[in-house]
């Protein structure tokens, strides 16, 4: 999920408008820092003032900043117990941490119950693997290779989602196979947004659109119009022109998408991206891109990684029993279906 990051943050505040609306004067403004969960966060929003939003963005970015370190699988921090001091204790002992892991691994286990599997956090063996195998592809690309079945099926007998070991009273968790390992990859980045963004809700701002490395959150309205934010899904067919495929209306809710065109690696021709179908353990070849519509972006984020791993079919019957939960499917062949109610939240 989380690889070395860039210990310098850069903040960049800029004034983007001096539109206004309401009794007292707002204005638009816009940060951006890295490199939190290995990507590049980005914050739009309105206040009164520039000393107001900086002050919403430091707090949105100290809180993430604390995710990060509670969810990085990759890197040990002074005085932290994180997802990797769990996998590092695998079978060794139960790991006392914050209750911020503790609800992110509750929340899991619901959503991969939710989902039959696809989003599993007990997946880390196989994920490693591929992991391993497409960092020694991108770095020596005439010699990439793909990983044996029998390494995979291997590694597939140490992901029992029921081998984590939840204690609330005692604030522990323990996998109790010492094979075991765990990746959240699939929707901790998605959680962790959902929560900052309540943060700073509750802290007062109460306009703005939060994307972290693309999973984007909505606060309420865009305050300025009384209408919902406009949001650009990225185009993925990247020689295309326009880089915007669709823009979609969010008023105070998700939008995440899961594709093939950001992390993969080229074995022999042929694409192998980074989202493991756990029903074949290898990368999932439906779709070029999923975009998920919702209320909570953990849950979209979940649902984004889940549904890019079944068939067509499967996934627009999962997704149409979901209340307040809308997809796009974009295929290799760029033909694009949708969810019963996706084309409303479409900006003609």
């Amino acid at each position: 999920m989380i690889k070395k990051v860039i210990s310098i943050i850069l903040l960049i505040l800029t004034i983007i408008s001096l539109t206004a609306c309401g009794e007292k004067e707002l204005t638009r403004y816009q940060s951006e820092f890295i490199m939190l969960f290995d990507t590049s966060t980005r914050i739009v929003g309105y206040a009164k003032s520039k000393a107001e939003f900086t002050k919403y963005s430091q707090i949105i970015y100290d809180n993430l900043e604390e995710y990060h370190k509670l969810y990085d699988i990759y890197n040990d921090y002074e005085g932290i117990n994180n997802i990797k001091t769990i996998n590092d204790n695998a079978g060794i002992k139960p790991v006392k941490v914050d209750k911020r892991i503790i609800e992110l691994l509750k929340f899991s286990k619901k959503l991969y119950m939710e989902t039959n599997g696809k989003t599993n956090i007990a997946y880390g063996a196989v994920l490693k693997i591929w992991h391993e195998y497409r960092t020694k592809g991108l770095e020596d690309p005439e010699n990439a290779s793909l990983p044996t079945i029998e390494e995979l099926q291997k590694a597939s007998q140490h992901t029992n989602i029921e081998d984590i070991i939840i204690d609330e009273k005692l604030s522990t968790v323990f996998l109790e196979d010492p094979l075991m390992s765990l990746d959240v990859g699939a929707l901790a980045k998605g959680y962790a947004s959902e929560q900052v963004s309540k943060i700073a809700r509750d802290r007062g701002m109460h306009s703005a659109l939060l994307s972290v490395g693309g999973n984007v959150r909505a606060i309420n309205n865009n305050v300025t119009t009384n209408e919902p934010w406009n949001v650009g899904i990225q185009n993925p067919d990247r020689q295309d022109e326009n880089p915007v495929f669709k823009v979609v209306k969010i008023n105070d809710g998700s939008l995440v998408t899961s594709g093939d065109y950001e992390r993969y690696y080229m074995v022999d021709g042929e694409k192998y991206n980074h989202i493991i179908n756990p029903d074949t353990m290898y990368p999932a070849k439906y779709f070029t891109a999923v975009s998920i519509i919702c209320k909570d972006s953990g849950v979209a984020d979940a649902l984004s990684t889940a549904v890019f791993c079944m068939p067509f079919e499967e996934g627009l019957e999962f997704i149409n029993s979901l209340p307040e939960t809308e997809a796009m499917w974009i295929f290799s062949d760029k033909t694009v279906r949708y969810s019963d109610n996706f084309k409303s939240f479409i900006k003609e």
